[in-house]
């Protein structure tokens, strides 16, 4: 498979990865908090918005792929990655918080190098 379908392949996998998470964040709230070890949220606006928050990374996720690139992905993961192991280290954060940061920390470096891989970026090449 040439590098440039992995990468497609790749950030639809992560695509569907958010997508699901959104989805059960949306239509189940109270299950997906529970499982994730949050506990019920109350109100449930907050659990079906962070839902709708991954839908809409989903969203940009899939546009990226139409592209061929994966700057988005790489960025988006850079900032949950940061964002969760500050969550981690200020403390009390449930078993998915740290599994969360590692899982998208992964997803990060694996559409980086296949990017580099496929040698691609979304940065616009310079006039000739």
């Amino acid at each position: 498979m040439r590098a440039e379908t992995q990468l497609r392949v790749f950030v639809y996998l992560v695509a569907v990865h958010s997508l699901a998470i959104g989805i059960g964040l949306v239509v189940v709230p109270d299950f997906a908090t529970n499982f994730a070890g949050f506990g019920s949220v109350r109100p449930l606006f907050f659990a079906r918005q962070a839902g709708a928050f991954h839908v809409v990374l989903a969203t940009g996720y899939l546009l990226e792929a139409r592209r061929g690139a994966a700057d988005f992905v790489v960025v988006a993961k850079l900032l949950a990655v940061l964002f969760l192991g500050w969550s981690v280290l200020a403390g009390a954060a449930p078993w998915s918080v740290t599994v969360s940061g590692a899982a998208d920390g992964l997803m990060g470096l694996g559409a980086l190098w296949l990017q580099r891989r496929a040698g691609r970026s979304g940065a616009p090449s310079p006039a000739s």
